[in-house]
């Protein structure tokens, strides 16, 4: 995976956004929204395939460029959401990383697809 300016990629996605004067829309709720169509059209694509079918996507240039551009959606909204939050993305997903840990140790979870409470 290539490292990402975030700082960058954010301001290219504000000044998309402000040369269009769409932040009057961009409220955390609708961006929230937007958010959660853009995971649906992900799933779509997914959801009459087979697993197999499903883990040879890369390999299918055609359900590769709709994935590709649903995750680039899924992304920009998230980015949106981010920056009117003020969330350092970093901070908060190492933080949830260690909560996951401690719900999901490795001598328990290894290996295992059940929730935490389950283990």
């Amino acid at each position: 995976m290539n490292n990402i300016d975030l700082k960058k990629l954010n301001h290219d996605i504000e000044r998309f956004v402000e040369d269009r004067d769409w932040d009057q829309f961009h409220s955390l709720k609708n961006l929230t929204m937007a958010l959660s169509v853009e995971c649906s059209e992900l799933v779509e694509i997914f959801q009459w395939l087979s697993e197999k079918q499903s883990n040879e996507v890369k390999n299918n240039p055609e359900l590769l460029s709709k994935v590709q551009d649903e995750v680039a959606d899924i992304f920009l909204y998230l980015m949106r959401i981010v920056s009117k939050t003020n969330i350092d993305i970093e901070t908060v997903v190492r933080s949830k990383m260690l909560k996951n840990a401690e719900k999901y140790p490795i001598e328990r979870s290894r290996g295992i697809a059940k929730k935490y409470n389950e283990l």
